[in-house]
């Protein structure tokens, strides 16, 4: 994966340091009110990374010790993480094979089973992974009747869209999460945002962002200066001159969703007579990742290393994180989620991003048929053996 940055991004970077505001000035707000604008949410709060901004969802919930969180097991660490650090617990729902999503199906029947045994989750984490929305209208109508609270861990989506609308709209959320890392979407280099309708949510991440401290006149403090403490926050502000990337990124953010796109429409058609499958995407998509799907293990492992010694990045997302030793610590040594588990064995993200040529596509195609031509001949020639790959 490669960011993307051009001299117009450079230009906002350098105008915000030789300006009076390194950090907490204009250009804080200004992207902040432009993502909000981009998915057409009421409001938005940066934060200097899209853990940061899972963490301060929660707390603005208030999810706590004794609480539940359920998330996808096909994510970052920290679509998990953030349950264990407000002392909550963990559990996850298996996915859909074709999309690695949350499985609505397999949803209802543990929603059903859990609300038997009184052990509901106080808040579900639909991971939109490689940027294609979870079916989060089916979500929202399973969980509305037990009022769980739902944010969309939406780190690989920006400019996606679900039900006709950006993601990121909270039209069936109560909050929603971006990455900013350098290879998501945008970079901010550093960052993430949370959007939302529910002021009074974005104001709590706000001020937890901000050590907890508030400034409010309207709770008393009169004097310009003066600032009280109501409850422990953190340092998780995002700082004017990374806002400045982020602005001048955004106004990109369409025409990189739309090269991605194209790209991975050129995968499909090069690839559709190799015999390997892709992840399931459609149009409305941010197309973050392209994840091959190889018969095996050790072809999935030859084609990495064919990948990389030519110089092309390539990367498995993710291990399952109830496989985590941390999680089978905790008891998930003995969770059997089997698509998961699967998706595991033979997912393979190959290049897709922006500044990626078809000349350099072409050769991750070529690389891609050739190592499909190897495996078949070795598998010809030794049935019923093991390939032992270089």
């Amino acid at each position: 994966m490669h960011h993307s940055i051009c001299d117009q991004d450079i230009a906002a970077v350098v105008n915000v340091l030789s300006s009076p505001n390194l950090t907490q000035g204009p250009v804080v707000d200004a992207f902040c009110g432009s993502v909000a604008k981009y998915v057409g949410a009421s409001g938005a709060v940066s934060v200097n990374s899209a853990t940061s901004a899972l963490h301060l969802a929660c707390r603005a919930l208030n999810l706590g010790a004794g609480d539940l969180v359920w998330t996808s097991p096909i994510s970052f660490v920290a679509s998990a993480n953030c349950a264990l650090m407000c002392g909550a617990s963990v559990d996850f729902v298996d996915i859909c094979p074709a999309s690695a999503n949350i499985c609505p199906n397999k949803l209802e029947l543990k929603l059903h089973e859990a609300a038997e045994k009184n052990k509901l989750p106080k808040i579900i984490i639909p991971v939109h992974f490689a940027g294609s929305s979870c079916n989060m209208k089916k979500i929202s109508s399973l969980t509305k009747k037990y009022g769980i609270k739902i944010i969309e861990d939406a780190s690989h989506a920006l400019g996606a869209k679900h039900n006709n609308k950006m993601v990121g709209s909270c039209e069936f959320s109560d909050l929603t999460v971006f990455s900013f890392h350098p290879v998501k979407i945008i970079t901010t280099a550093e960052g993430g945002m949370v959007t939302s309708n529910n002021i009074d949510l974005l104001t709590k991440v706000k001020q937890l962002a901000q050590h907890g401290v508030y400034r409010e006149p309207q709770k008393g403090l009169l004097e310009p200066w003066s600032y009280d403490l109501e409850e422990l926050g953190y340092n998780y502000r995002m700082p004017d001159v990374l806002a400045a990337l982020g602005l001048s990124q955004l106004s990109k953010a369409r025409h990189f969703v739309e090269k991605r796109s194209s790209l991975a429409i050129r995968y499909n058609e090069k690839i559709f007579d190799t015999g390997l499958s892709a992840l399931r995407f459609d149009s409305d998509s941010s197309h973050y990742l392209y994840v091959l799907r190889l018969n095996n293990r050790q072809e999935r492992l030859f084609l990495y290393k064919e990948l990389i010694e030519n110089g092309f990045w390539a990367n498995v997302h993710y291990k399952p994180i109830h496989t985590l030793q941390l999680y089978k610590n905790m008891g998930f040594s003995r969770c059997k989620l089997p698509s998961a588990e699967q998706h595991y064995e033979v997912a393979l993200s190959i290049p897709l991003y922006p500044s990626l040529t078809e000349k350099e596509q072409d050769t991750v195609i070529k690389i891609i048929r050739d190592t499909q031509r190897k495996t078949v001949k070795q598998q010809t020639e030794a049935p019923g053996e093991e390939y032992c790959y270089p």
